[in-house]
């Protein structure tokens, strides 16, 4: 597998069509497009909110803003008070996230909210590049950063993909010693964000976007994920095997008016 990142230029409040973005990046001076048959783009996802005007300018006089961001976006959060890095945890697009995705840095001043659709991002990305290039299997998969439970450091989670298969089912297949997989599925969306989240950095390397050819275990599948198939990459809180410290957690409602994986309110103890 080869993993190559792409400099830009600072994408900032001037910019607001991400597809061209990529057609000054993903293209060569004579239109040729950078990514091969059976490569994937990975594409951060802040310059997709940059882009979208997902931005908020900070208020210096406001010191609750953030936390009213975190509010506004998320389905569920524990307030910030609630651990010793004052950081909070938040279900926002039906994923677990630190600050339900708002972020500062590399925003120049602003709070940079998640893509309000990473999904049709990705989708779009995808058609747009196939239009240009030719190419008839590539991938596309919107990453962010995340943390682990119990681990120093962020690694990438892809909140929207395209073109490929997300998971590689072990479920019922046998070991090398014959014994069959329970429960085991392999994440390639997410182990894809890592591996580019290693190139594209987290500082001022300047590098958002990052093609992966050569690429193991991922099947092409020539179109947009169906609604089954976006359905499948989720887990309830009942089924997670985090569910009992995540229904037992001290949640607040946010404003996102989303019947959370259809039971939150029977799933969790929320204030009234």
């Amino acid at each position: 597998m080869q993993v190559t990142a792409i400099k830009t230029h600072k994408i900032t409040e001037k910019d607001t069509d991400i597809l061209k973005v990529l057609d000054t990046y993903v293209f060569d001076d004579s239109g040729h497009a950078r990514m091969t048959e059976g490569s994937v783009l990975a594409v951060t996802s802040k310059i997709v909110s940059i882009c979208e005007g997902r931005m908020v300018k900070i208020d210096p006089h406001n010191p609750d803003q953030k936390d009213q961001l975190i509010a506004e976006e998320s389905e569920i959060y524990l307030p910030r008070e609630e651990n010793s890095y004052h950081v909070s945890l938040a279900i926002s697009h039906d994923m677990l996230s630190a600050s339900a995705g708002i972020d500062e840095s590399n925003a120049n001043g602003y709070y940079i909210l998640w893509p309000k659709d990473a999904q049709a991002s990705a989708n779009m990305i995808r058609e747009h590049i196939l239009s240009r290039s030719g190419l008839d299997n590539i991938g596309v998969i919107i990453t962010d950063s995340k943390t682990s439970p119990m681990r120093w450091g962020v690694t990438a989670i892809a909140i929207g993909y395209s073109g490929f298969e997300p998971l590689k089912n072990y479920i019922h297949t046998p070991d090398i010693f014959g014994r069959p997989f329970a429960y085991e599925q392999m994440s390639i969306i997410d182990n894809l964000a890592s591996a580019a989240a290693l190139t594209m950095g987290e500082g001022a390397e300047q590098t958002p976007l990052s093609i992966i050819s050569d690429v193991p275990m991922v099947t092409f599948t020539g179109r947009n994920p169906t609604s089954e198939e976006l359905a499948k990459i989720k887990i309830t809180m009942h089924e997670d095997l985090y569910g009992n410290f995540l229904k037992n957690a001290p949640w607040k409602k946010g404003r996102v008016k989303r019947d959370w994986q259809g039971k939150l309110s029977k799933a969790l103890a929320l204030e009234k």
